[in-house]
């Protein structure tokens, strides 16, 4: 009865405001008539977004007024749904940073609750602010983070994390993928989903998905429902998304007029929401619709629209915010990863004390009890094999050490590598899906006695076959590499083409640090001998040599780039050169260098001058015995020195006979 009563009310207040915008007087007048309670933060958040798609400051207003009522009564939930709607609301009005701030600050309570279904929504939210933004690649991270959550939970509905997917696969030129997951929203919104908004949504990318694929009449039908969707609701936000799609159809369809309304009434709609994105693409494509017309007065106005949205959304004041806004972010995964890595490190050292201190108290014990020579004897033995039992781990201990160094540059090798073999895995998962969909067509229409159409539902399948097959391939061959960079070396020599060799590592390198780190940029140059040959060398030895160099080469510059140098160019260079019965190559960046009272000790075994937990100092003691072991020396241009200048880069040498 008080939910009733609190919801007429409110309706009441909402409709008065409804055409007028809403009046702060009348809320605050009507929210001291009402206990501040989580019934009433939850009629605001309905009404919220009730508002979002008609009035943003509406909504807006209502999100802010449930978000305080949150905190005040310590109510979470309602905290988090409000923040993202607040994250919406600024997202629609273009205030991209903001949004995202918004967004991030209830990612991070969500998963401080283990609120599942709130991290859910907000990863969604997240994920279609970077396709906005045209971060396609970080804006799947987020959207496949919300689908394997999806498990998880009991009432939500999967189709609008898919759409989106396949909306950032579209942007990315990849059709195929694009078309998949436009159909599987498609699906999942007919089995479940009741939101009439989301259904304008889903209605209006399957348009997309049409269009896209030549099929115009089966669009506008699908563009037409979700209009007169949209218009049920009062749904300004999703009509004018719709409007503007259509108008693009028609255009290709060479109906300017049809196009010309369609394009006014999407840019009429954004203007009356203030949704600036929309306004932005509203009006640029009216722009350059009126150029081909030749109304040159338009196509200017229009464009100056454009220009005026474009500093809004993207000027140089927002580009700063985002970027401080995702450094923030990114320094705070960081501080998250490296607190965790404490944690176990103190636990790890604890577990030591503990275990040594039981050790000592038994020893103590044991030789208090044991008064007799006899039983001291025993004691002693019994320590004496538990010390060496404790040598012979700490040995091993080593051992893997060492062994891990070695694994550590293959793990920057293959990350590159690991990161292809998603692509046609995606493709293989995809098609044996639908093909598994088709048998079971296939059987019904055979059970129908439908053999033609079995037949082409067969072919269908074999199409489909075929590529998972050529996508299997191309993983395989992937696999293929890897099983060659990481097989452990047998210590044979073989001809090399080094230049090969080289040309290969620095490339892997590259990538690899890029798919760890995607702010990771650098030049890099080759400069190579083609009359040097094949030389007989152990490839996989001299292999991780290389690469340990080119690695400490790219973390050198990288590290020199973070320190904020003007007009700083990050770059490493490597080149080969025969010189008589040897050959010589030169692994050269212009990094911070290596300081003259450590030159002499960076071939020394766990000698590094990278940050604690930031290396082993075991790779160029490696590289040094691997090189000496394939009969050649690693140095500079005298005494087996590094040649190297603090401030101006570094230059490391390996030199290997030919035969």
């Amino acid at each position: 009865m008080k939910c009733l009563f609190l919801s007429l009310m409110l309706f009441a207040v909402l409709s008065i405001s409804y055409g007028q915008g809403m009046q702060p007087d009348t809320l605050n007048h009507f929210n001291q008539s009402i206990k501040d309670d989580t019934n009433y933060i939850k009629l605001l958040l309905d009404s919220a977004e009730l508002y979002s798609f008609s009035s943003q400051n509406t909504g807006l207003l209502l999100s802010e007024k449930a978000l305080d009522l949150s905190r005040k009564i310590r109510f979470t939930k309602g905290e988090t749904d409000a923040l993202n709607f607040l994250g919406e609301a600024y997202h629609f009005q273009g205030n991209y940073p903001k949004a995202l701030e918004i967004q991030f600050e209830a990612l991070q309570i969500n998963r401080k609750v283990n609120d599942f279904e709130g991290e859910f929504e907000t990863l969604g939210y997240i994920g279609i602010v970077y396709n906005e933004l045209g971060e396609y690649r970080q804006a799947l991270q987020f959207l496949f983070l919300a689908k394997k959550i999806f498990p998880l939970l009991a009432n939500q509905d999967l189709s609008f994390i898919l759409a989106n997917i396949g909306d950032a696969y579209d942007q990315m030129k990849m059709p195929d993928s694009a078309i998949f997951y436009q159909r599987q929203a498609y699906k999942e919104f007919l089995n479940h989903t009741s939101d009439m908004h989301l259904k304008s949504f889903i209605l209006r990318h399957m348009g997309n998905t049409y269009s896209r694929t030549g099929e115009k009449d089966s669009a506008i039908k699908f563009y037409n429902d979700a209009i007169l969707n949209s218009l049920s609701t009062n749904d300004k936000l999703n009509i004018s998304y719709t409007q503007k799609d259509l108008a693009e159809l028609y255009k290709s369809q060479h109906k300017y007029d049809s196009a010309f309304y369609y394009a006014r009434q999407a840019y009429a709609n954004a203007q009356s929401v203030h949704a600036k994105f929309l306004m932005l693409q509203a009006s640029t494509f009216l722009s350059g619709l009126y150029r081909e017309t030749q109304n040159e007065d338009s196509a200017y106005y229009y464009l100056e629209i454009a220009s005026v949205m474009k500093d809004s959304l993207y000027g140089p004041e927002k580009i700063r915010q985002l970027q401080v806004l995702l450094l923030k972010e990114q320094q705070s995964q960081q501080i998250i990863i490296q607190q965790q890595q404490e944690l176990r490190s103190k636990v790890k050292y604890i577990l030591l004390l503990f275990t040594l201190g039981f050790f000592l108290l038994l020893a103590f014990i044991l030789l208090r009890s044991n008064r007799h020579k006899q039983k001291a004897n025993i004691v002693l033995k019994d320590q004496k094999e538990k010390v060496e039992s404790i040598l012979s781990e700490l040995r091993s201990t080593q051992a893997q050490l060492i062994q891990s160094e070695k694994m550590a540059s293959l793990g920057v090798l293959t990350a590159g590598i690991a990161h292809e073999i998603q692509n046609p895995l995606n493709f293989v998962n995809n098609f044996s899906e639908v093909s598994n969909e088709l048998i079971d067509e296939m059987n019904i229409e055979l059970d129908k006695g439908d053999v033609n159409e079995a037949k082409e539902i067969a072919a269908d399948i074999k199409q489909n076959l075929e590529k998972i097959n050529h996508h299997g391939k191309r993983a395989g061959d992937i696999v293929k590499g890897m099983l060659q960079h990481s097989q452990s070396s047998t210590g044979k020599k073989e001809p090399t083409d080094i230049n090969a060799l080289c040309d290969e590592y620095l490339r892997l390198s590259y990538h690899g640090l890029r798919a760890k780190d995607k702010s990771f940029n650098a030049e890099f140059k080759t400069d190579f001998d083609e009359s040097i040959g094949k030389i007989n060398i152990v490839p996989q030895d001299i292999g991780r040599v290389i690469l340990n160099l080119i690695n400490n080469a790219f973390y050198a510059v990288d590290e020199k780039k973070k320190s904020g140098l003007a007009n700083y160019e990050p770059t490493v260079s490597i080149n080969t050169k025969k010189l008589g019965d040897k050959i010589e190559i030169k692994v050269t960046d212009n990094g911070n260098g290596i300081p003259q009272n450590i030159i002499d000790k960076i071939f020394q075994p766990f000698f590094t001058t990278k940050p604690t937990g930031q290396g082993t100092g075991l790779g160029l003691s490696l590289s040094y015995d691997i090189v000496k072991a394939n009969g050649g020396e690693i140095f500079a241009e005298s005494r087996g020195k590094v040649k190297s200048k603090a401030g101006e880069g570094t230059t490391f040498i390996i030199q290997l006979p030919v035969v």
